[in-house]
């Protein structure tokens, strides 16, 4: 399963208008016969007459996707000024010395170009990802939409660690097997994963994926029965003994995720892992509203496009709730609750990607869901071990204190997002408001202000 939503700018010359084609392409880990839980699309209608599709050439400012696409669009900048990272960046914080790991399946054989393009275009400095191939990753083939789609999540997932932590080192584990709903890819993935943490490498690491609880009972079949599940979990068990940061995202339908046959839902609500491990820390949606520099124009809300996607929330069917969810039990219940934080997730409010792996579609796309939310997370955590000094491991309990402790006089960098809920696909979701909920976890951040708190750092 992949939490990605993406959406193709068409561009037909400087005059023209620009349109955007919305359209489904294979998520990452969702080939159409696995079918698992892939990106949501939120519909575009064409302009007349520019209803093919192209990868735009240059990405628009806010403005000009307002005025030419109706909807609102974001780059690395507007980001950085939304979450408050410049003084940090200031105060030499940029996430140096912090590697964070990023994990998907068959990768990108373009990621580099791609990442440079991304950066030249923004002012980003450059860096080096490294690759690191896990089992037997076949060559990359454009025709194959699976790996097209995996493709797109690699340079998503890339572009924005590197854009909110540009100093941090970037491990792409790229794995040969298609992470598929259930059981499919992971057991590589994990294998990477805790071969990485002995080896001490990794201070964060990002899955921009997951599959429904659900699913690992229908392939036990028995319900009830997670032992599939369970047996999975050594992977990020070998990241957090390591005192490793583990992030993942929350999900692209709401309150509930998708069948098997890729075709229909779960009729009941449903989360998925590795989301909610209590060793991960869980990541939802939200929908910004911003101008051109980057300046909120609203408060942030729940992402929810409805059938086009909702930020994943919910109660855990595996997982009993871990001692550092006591204090919100009332809205967790005696299960785990997910997300534990939000961010930027929406479509119409989407994010600026570079692509060349597809030589029939290069270009400026923009993309949305969890998938973008978790690696930028992701960057956050590590400028915030290197603010610290140290690897801060499993945020989870520091992240519930602060949201526990939240003081307008003292701003440790909890901010709440009240409007909204994550209803989509006919399951009635949840309600966002003031404190923790399950649709966006305690809400978003101010990432100074986190940061800060985050690394016990009065003095920045």
């Amino acid at each position: 399963m992949s939490s990605r939503t993406l959406l193709r700018a068409a561009a037909l010359a400087a005059t023209a208008t620009l349109s955007a084609t919305a359209f489904l392409p294979a998520s990452a880990g969702a080939a159409a016969a696995a079918a698992t839980p892939g990106p949501r699309v939120v519909p575009v209608p064409a302009s007349a007459g520019q209803a093919h599709k192209l990868a735009a050439p240059q990405p628009l400012s806010t403005s000009e996707c307002q005025a030419k696409m109706h909807r609102d669009c974001y780059g690395p900048l507007q980001y950085r000024a939304a979450y408050d990272l410049q003084p940090l960046a200031d105060a030499g914080i940029d996430g140096s010395g912090r590697t964070i790991v990023i994990v998907d399946s068959f990768g990108s054989p373009t990621i580099q170009h791609d990442l440079e393009v991304f950066d030249h275009q923004y002012g980003l400095p450059n860096t080096q990802v490294e690759v690191m191939k896990w089992g037997n990753v076949p060559a990359f083939d454009p025709t194959n939409s699976d790996m097209t789609g995996w493709a797109g999540e690699t340079t998503l997932d890339v572009e924005y660690a590197h854009a909110m932590a540009p100093g941090a080192h970037l491990l792409l584990v790229e794995t040969g097997t298609s992470e598929a709903e259930g059981t499919a890819g992971f057991p590589e993935m994990m294998d990477a994963v805790k071969s990485l943490a002995h080896q001490g490498r990794g201070d964060v690491f990002s899955f921009s994926l997951g599959a429904t609880e659900g699913t690992f009972a229908q392939q036990a079949g028995k319900p009830g029965d997670y032992h599939l599940l369970k047996d999975l979990r050594y992977g990020l068990k070998a990241a957090v003994d390591e005192d490793a940061t583990v992030l993942a995202a929350s999900g692209d339908n709401g309150a509930t995720d998708m069948q098997l046959d890729g075709k229909t839902f779960f009729t009941d609500r449903q989360v998925g892992w590795p989301a909610s491990d209590p060793l991960v820390t869980a990541v939802g949606g939200t929908r910004l509203h911003l101008d051109d520099n980057g300046k909120h124009t609203a408060p942030d809300e729940v992402w929810n496009g409805g059938d086009g996607g909702a930020s994943g929330g919910g109660v855990s069917q595996v997982f009993k709730r871990p001692d550092y969810q006591d204090d919100v039990a009332k809205v967790t219940g005696h299960q785990r609750g997910i997300p534990d934080i939000s961010m930027s997730a929406a479509p119409d409010g989407g994010a600026w990607v570079y692509s060349s792996f597809d030589p029939k579609d290069t270009g400026w796309d923009i993309i949305g869901g969890t998938s973008q939310a978790t690696p930028m997370m992701a960057g956050v955590v590590a400028l915030a071990d290197q603010a610290a000094g140290y690897r801060l491991g499993n945020i989870n309990p520091a992240l519930y204190d602060l949201g526990a402790d939240k003081d307008s006089d003292d701003p440790n960098g909890i901010v709440d997002v009240t409007k909204g809920n994550n209803t989509a696909n006919g399951v009635t979701g949840y309600q966002a408001g003031p404190g923790y909920n399950l649709a966006t976890g305690w809400g978003t951040i101010d990432g100074y202000q986190f940061v800060k708190s985050l690394a016990e750092r009065d003095d920045l």
